[in-house]
């Protein structure tokens, strides 16, 4: 004859206490097994600088993009010293045997901008200008590139932005004491290097395409 065990109010208590003891552990295991699983949270380092360098690239890009809208990318990539037999040429108002400015932007609306947007921010940056060789005896390459600003070599987070602007042959400087010198003027003719930095290509009245390529990083 089958015999039934029947639990006492203390036998039930403990019952009820060890199933709720494991049910605890089971939910403490699942937490940590989620959170072990989770490769990056939206905290993590890498995530964070991913944010950071979106920031810097867009606001590369709209300052390019609204610089072209204004003119100023325009005179900043023509506000050059063609030189002469007594000086150099360069981006005006470097420093003596540069071509290029090294601590900021050019002393010209484009380069303030770059100063609000990046220096003030401690963040470096270079910009340069590639353009077209065509024929001309530049080697074998159809591209050359000028440095307008160089703060020294990017990181590894670093980000760029790029921008055209097309010049005709009867497009002039802008740095001061030279906005009347036509670009057909002051071409340079290999291996000569006073004048524009960029060539003339074509005969049409395009004079060059210049690309402009912004590098931002922090320091």
């Amino acid at each position: 004859m089958a015999r039934t065990i029947t639990l006492g109010g203390d036998d039930r208590g403990q019952a009820h206490t060890l199933e709720a003891f494991v049910a605890a552990i089971l939910l403490v295991a699942g937490l940590t097994f989620a959170l072990q699983a989770t490769a990056v949270t939206p905290l993590s380092a890498s995530t964070s600088n991913q944010h950071i360098e979106n920031q810097q690239r867009a606001t590369a890009t709209d300052l390019l993009e609204t610089s072209a809208a204004n003119g100023d990318l325009r005179e900043a990539v023509l506000y050059w010293d063609p030189g002469n037999e007594s000086r150099d040429s360069g981006f005006a108002g470097t420093r003596e045997g540069l071509t290029y400015h090294t601590g900021g932007g050019p002393p010209n609306a484009f380069g303030e901008a770059l100063d609000r947007a990046f220096l003030e921010s401690r963040i470096a940056f270079n910009v340069h200008v590639t353009y077209h060789v065509g024929d001309h005896a530049y080697g074998e390459k159809p591209f050359r590139s000028q440095r307008m600003v160089y703060m020294g070599s990017p990181s590894d987070n670093a980000v760029t932005a790029t921008r055209t602007v097309t010049v005709s042959n009867d497009t002039t400087l802008t740095a001061p004491g030279f906005e009347d010198r036509r670009l057909s003027d002051v071409e340079p003719d290999p291996p000569v290097t006073d004048g524009f930095y960029a060539p003339g290509v074509g005969d049409g009245p395009t004079y060059n395409y210049l690309e402009v390529r912004i590098v931002v990083w922090r320091m």
